[in-house]
């Protein structure tokens, strides 16, 4: 028989609730207060709940992800996850565009957004993964053909935009904006022959290479944890509710909370850059700030994934996101772009391609040889330190 009372029992399931499902309930209540801030017209207030609010929902699309990648094997648990934060990024970016297309600065802010949002998985994705992982067990160890390819193909990316940025010089608008179309749509197939080479024919560079010396009490760990998840499902009969759900209803999921985000990125692109211009924030931070919220989801599924020492996985979202941040959203907001009216190049600065390029170098230096640690995980966390200090800067 059950001793506890009803009063502990029902204390227990708001407790359950609250832990599952805060950031639903997050992003629920700073919705509310973002059209209260709206309505009262406290500005600052109301673009940080609304911040809130994204980064929430966002956050419940990374665990609904990380369900559906737990039911795949690699390279497609990656592709689920960075997909989803891509998809975000490319609504926050399009909704900017959307209403500051008569604006420089907002078309800028755009530019620095595509570019940050690489530095951000590069560095502070993949560096504070690193750090930790490198922390809990000193050494940890992955594929090295993995790493080795994405750094070839970001590189050969990274190039490719400096065609645009070099066509600028010549003054020539209509030269210019060919440019960028043309090098959007070779991204774009260029894409299409990564993924054959990621799903067809080299599946086997994007999983481990072997068994580290950890992963038999790894392996054990996991199954003590499901034992013991199983036993409180059993005594509790609650679970999170799309651990329950078929893939198919979780995919529906997805695309519901990314609507919502659409909803709200609207808000956030309208209100933001009229305070961006009011407080003088650069473009290049207010980029920075669009990509830290976009990514922040990322961020903490590879966070805990090198806790469990599966720092394969982790370079796998980073660079595997990075590709696509350039390969995917570079080609798809200039289609949107373009729909709409809206001429939007591809001529990135030079503080922008240098700072890509030389992340691309120390991603490539410091995951040649197969092995991370916590070192090298603050070299990347430093780079980006130094990056957002000039982004804050630089006009």
């Amino acid at each position: 028989m059950d001793s506890q009372p009803p009063s502990i029992k029902s204390r227990s399931k708001l407790s359950h609730i609250i832990s599952e499902y805060s950031d639903i309930i997050l992003g629920i209540i700073f919705s509310i207060l973002t059209y209260y801030f709206y309505i009262t017209n406290n500005q600052v207030l109301s673009v940080l709940s609304i911040a809130i609010a994204i980064g929430s929902f966002s956050l419940t699309v990374a665990e609904i992800t990380d369900i559906l990648a737990d039911r795949f094997e690699e390279p497609y648990a990656s592709f689920v996850l960075t997909f989803s934060a891509v998809i975000v990024e490319i609504v926050l970016l399009f909704m900017i565009i959307l209403h500051t297309s008569d604006s420089t600065q907002g078309l800028e802010t755009v530019k620095g957004g595509i570019i940050s949002a690489v530095i951000v998985d590069m560095n502070v994705l993949l560096g504070l993964a690193i750090l930790i992982g490198g922390l809990n067990y000193k050494e940890q160890e992955h594929n090295k053909d993995t790493s080795s390819t994405y750094t070839t193909l970001l590189l050969v990316a990274t190039s490719a935009l400096l065609v645009p940025s070099i066509i600028n010089y010549t003054k020539d608008s209509q030269k210019l904006f060919s440019a960028s179309v043309a090098i959007s749509i070779l991204l774009f197939i260029f894409y299409i022959f990564i993924f054959i080479f990621q799903t067809k024919t080299h599946k086997e560079f994007f999983r481990v290479e072997g068994k580290s010396r950890f992963k038999i009490l790894q392996k054990k760990a996991k199954e003590r944890a499901r034992k013991k998840r199983e036993n409180i499902q059993e005594e509790q009969d609650e679970d999170y509710i799309f651990e329950k759900f078929p893939s198919s209803l979780n995919l529906l999921a997805i695309f519901i909370f990314i609507f919502i985000i659409g909803v709200l990125a609207e808000t956030f692109a309208k209100n933001g850059m009229v305070l961006a211009k009011e407080y003088g924030i650069s473009a290049g931070l207010a980029g920075l700030i669009i990509a830290i919220i976009a990514v922040s989801p990322e961020i903490m599924t590879a966070i805990k994934a090198a806790r469990e020492d599966e720092i394969q996985r982790v370079v796998n979202i980073a660079m595997g996101a990075s590709t696509v941040s350039i390969m995917l959203t570079v080609p798809i907001l200039m289609m949107l772009s373009y729909a709409n009216g809206i001429e939007l190049t591809l001529d990135f600065n030079a503080f922008q391609v240098g700072a890509l390029l030389l992340t691309i170098i120390l991603a490539w230096k410091t995951t040649d040889n197969g092995e991370t640690n916590y070192f090298e995980g603050i070299s990347h966390l430093m780079f980006f330190a130094s990056y957002a200090t000039i982004a804050t800067l630089y006009n």
